[in-house]
């Protein structure tokens, strides 16, 4: 007997699509589109490539270890919740740990039993995707950190810029899996919003990509990093 496929409402799907293209493509849509919002990855990627240089330079790197070590713990504790929110949504889904009554109390739509369980997957998806970010940015971090302690000791100019560089592309690779980590939980706000009805899940998309955007161009942090990278640039030009 062949699975049954539930009917989803028009505009559920019509939405399905949007936060699809937003939630897969946000990052790839701002390199192509050159948004103000990749500039903070574009300055986020010259400060770490100049600590990476200044760490080769270095004959303690303790301070250096310590940021490390800091990445990971964060990588590894934003992978440790995703774990038990995923756990927490399987059992949800699997074994109707959210009784009807409890989610019409929250507002929840649950006229249908089969779109409320898409609903619901969707927001496992988010999370999946974000703790499978967050492994790999574990792994790549381990990765880093291997290569540092690789690095020979003595190096010339012309080595210490080759093996910075090597480092630096390590580095951005690990952070940018991490950033997508990090957003999947943006995201999964958005696909929960979907549980109250379609425009609240329009409205929470739309607030999630705004807000995402905001934090990237105009929050303090992104001013500030701004700033911080322009003198970075204007001192490597003056020496």
């Amino acid at each position: 007997m062949p699975f049954p496929i539930p009917e989803i409402p028009i505009i559920d799907s019509i939405l399905v699509l949007f936060f699809l293209m937003f939630w897969l493509g946000y990052e790839p849509l701002l390199g192509l589109t050159g948004h103000p919002a990749n500039r903070l990855r574009r300055d986020m990627g010259t400060i770490r490539q100049a600590w990476i240089h200044t760490l080769l330079g270095r004959d303690n790197r303790l301070l250096d270890s310590n940021l490390i070590g800091h990445t990971v713990q964060s990588a590894g504790f934003f992978a440790s919740a995703n774990l038990l929110l995923l756990a927490a949504m399987g059992g949800a889904i699997f074994t109707g740990g959210l009784p009807v009554t409890t989610l019409e109390s929250l507002g929840v739509e649950t006229a249908s039993n089969h779109l409320l369980t898409i609903k619901l997957l969707l927001i496992m998806a988010c999370l999946t995707r974000g703790l499978l970010d967050f492994i790999w940015a574990l792994r790549q971090i381990n990765y880093t950190a291997a290569a540092i302690g690789a690095v020979p000791e003595v190096l010339d100019d012309k080595a210490r810029q080759t093996f910075s560089q090597a480092l630096g592309h390590i580095l951005e690779s690990s952070m940018s899996s991490f950033s997508q980590g990090v957003r999947s939980y943006y995201f999964a706000l958005a696909a929960a919003s979907w549980l109250i009805g379609p425009w609240a899940f329009l409205i929470g998309t739309l607030g999630m990509i705004g807000l995402l955007m905001w934090r990237q161009t105009h929050s303090s942090s992104a001013r500030g990093l701004k700033a911080f990278s322009q003198a970075l640039n204007d001192y490597n030009c003056q020496g």
